[in-house]
Formats: structure tokens, C-alpha cells, sequence
């Protein structure tokens, strides 16, 4: 049904050719990887390409909350370097997860100009799970936006559901793994999807439980990657499996990584603005080797 609905929206939403088009940014979690997502914003604005409308989910919702919020990116790239795991969380007694992410509200409070939905510049979304019924679950237009980010960012297993409005969530990548559809109800005409492959296939064995759980979460999200494809017109995937979910310091290659991904894509996103009518054409998939 809802497959219907995204069509409609979309016809109504093209039918004038002549109207330029409303770009929604949709970005996938990864972690340390995430940082990846400021490449992409930097070339973006470089560019002048608005964005009209930002989604994300897990440590995505961070950069996509501190974008909307209006922090500048090369603060986010040098928040983002000074990070580690004490910056947001702290290891905790309980059967419900080792760690708690509480320490991520001053965190955000911090280091955001703004913290609610509708002080936001441009549209947000922020897309958790409901660990009870499996369901994703969008939070935008108004109210505080630190506890969805947080439930957005709880690693099954690791950190602590949070509990909003009498619902336990969890990551929101256990439900879709990139929120294109958040982006798509926000009004989106043409969405960008930045997708962080994390899937370890050199070789290397986990060493620990966390890199075990890391790598099964990996694998099926690579599993899980064909519906929400299908309603973007543009995949990025920057290179970055190569990095660990903790390589903060680590931060300038993963920005490049992100900014390599969008510029190759720049030629298509430019024709957007030639022919503002949704393509027939497949969705493409953008994704630069670090060598190149």
C-alpha cells in the first residue's frame, strides 16, 4: 500500500515539468563511518545543490540533525575528530545492553545551535525501531529532537533501548537501513541515498563480541538493500569498509571518501536541474574506490 502512496505523491509532485527539484538527503548509520555524510554535505553546498529535506538514521540522524540545526560542517568534521566512545556513552550493568548512550544528550546539546524539529533550517526526520513490534518509526516536525536521536543511535545489544512516549526503540537500521521514504513524505522529489557498506570481506577475523555483532549487522543489512533502493533516484557509497565503527581520528579520509562519492555523482544531480522530470533511468549506484 504504502509503495502505492510514495507513486502517487511522486506523479502529483512531477506533474509540471518545468519545476525545479526538491532534493531529500537520505543517510544510512555506520558509526565513525558516518562521517563520511559531512564529505557529501561539503561538496553539496560547494555546489550550491539545496537540500530540501535530510533524514537519518543511527549516527546518520547525528550528522543529519547537526546539518539541519544549521552547525557548521567543518565544526562537525573537528567535533567528529576530538570524538570517542566516552563522548556519548558509558558501560553499564544490565540484561538489556552493555552500554548506555545517555551521555549523547549533552553531547548534541552542546555541540547543535538548535535542538528542536521546528527550529530546524531545513526539514528533518529521524527514523528509529520499535523493538516490540519491529516497525520503523519517524520522528519530525515538532518536539525535542535529542531523545529520537539517541533511540535512533541504540546499537541492539549493545546500548540500552531508550523508551519515548511508553515505546522501547532501538537503531533504526534494524528496520530500513537508508530512510528513503522519510525524505519522500517530507516532500522530496529526487532523493539521494548515502549508503556506508561496513561489511568486513578482508579477510580478518573479529577479535572480540562487539566486532561479532558489528559484522553479522553488516551482512544483513548488505541483505536488506532492494526496497528502500528503489525509491531513490541516486545511491552514493563511498568507500568506506575499510574503517573501523570507532576511527574517529580518522575523521579527514573518512570526509574524503564522502566528498570522492558525491562528486562523481555531481554530472546526474546537475541534470536534475536540466530536466527536472523524474528519469526513467535506473537508480545508480556512485561508489569510489580509496585508490582512485
Amino acid at each position: 500500500m504504502w509503495k502505492r502512496w510514495v507513486q502517487v505523491i511522486r506523479q502529483w509532485a512531477h506533474h509540471d515539468g518545468s519545476r525545479a527539484p526538491r532534493i531529500g538527503l537520505a543517510l544510512g548509520g555506520g558509526f565513525a563511518r558516518c562521517l563520511a555524510h559531512v564529505g557529501v554535505l561539503e561538496t553539496l553546498e560547494r555546489e550550491r545543490i539545496p537540500i530540501h529535506a535530510i533524514a537519518g538514521i543511527s549516527s546518520g540522524a547525528v550528522i543529519a540533525s547537526g546539518f539541519a540545526s544549521g552547525k557548521p560542517l567543518e565544526e562537525m568534521i573537528s567535533t567528529g575528530a576530538c570524538t570517542t566512545f566516552n563522548s556519548y556513552a558509558r558501560w553499564t550493568l544490565s540484561r538489556m545492553g552493555l552500554a548506555s548512550n545517555e551521555r549523547m544528550e549533552p553531547y548534541l546539546r552542546n555541540t547543535m545551535p538548535v535542538s528542536r524539529f521546528e527550529q530546524m533550517r531545513i526539514p528533518l526526520a529521524v527514523v528509529a525501531t520499535d523493538l516490540i513490534s519491529g516497525a520503523p518509526v519517524v520522528f519530525r516536525d515538532r518536539g525535542d529532537i535529542i531523545a529520537p536521536v539517541r533511540a535512533s543511535c541504540a546499537y541492539p545489544g549493545l546500548f540500552l533501548p531508550v523508551e519515548i512516549d511508553g515505546r522501547w526503540l532501538v537503531d533504526g537500521a534494524v528496520s530500513v537501513n537508508v530512510p528513503v521514504q522519510a525524505v519522500v513524505e517530507m516532500g522530496a522529489t529526487h532523493v539521494i541515498a548515502v549508503y556506508l557498506h561496513s561489511v568486513n570481506d578482508n579477510g580478518i577475523r573479529p577479535t572480540n563480541l562487539f566486532q561479532v555483532v558489528s559484522q553479522c549487522f553488516a551482512i544483513m543489512q548488505d541483505r536488506m538493500m532492494v526496497d528502500w533502493r528503489r525509491g531513490a533516484e541516486l545511491v552514493l557509497e563511498p568507500e568506506v569498509a575499510g574503517y573501523s565503527w570507532n576511527d574517529f581520528e580518522r575523521a579527514p579520509q573518512i570526509v574524503e571518501a564522502g566528498r570522492r562519492a558525491a562528486e562523481a555523482a555531481l554530472p546526474q544531480i546537475r541534470e536534475w536541474f536540466r530536466r527536472p522530470s523524474r528519469s526513467a533511468a535506473p537508480v545508480r549506484a556512485i561508489r569510489i574506490p580509496r585508490s582512485a
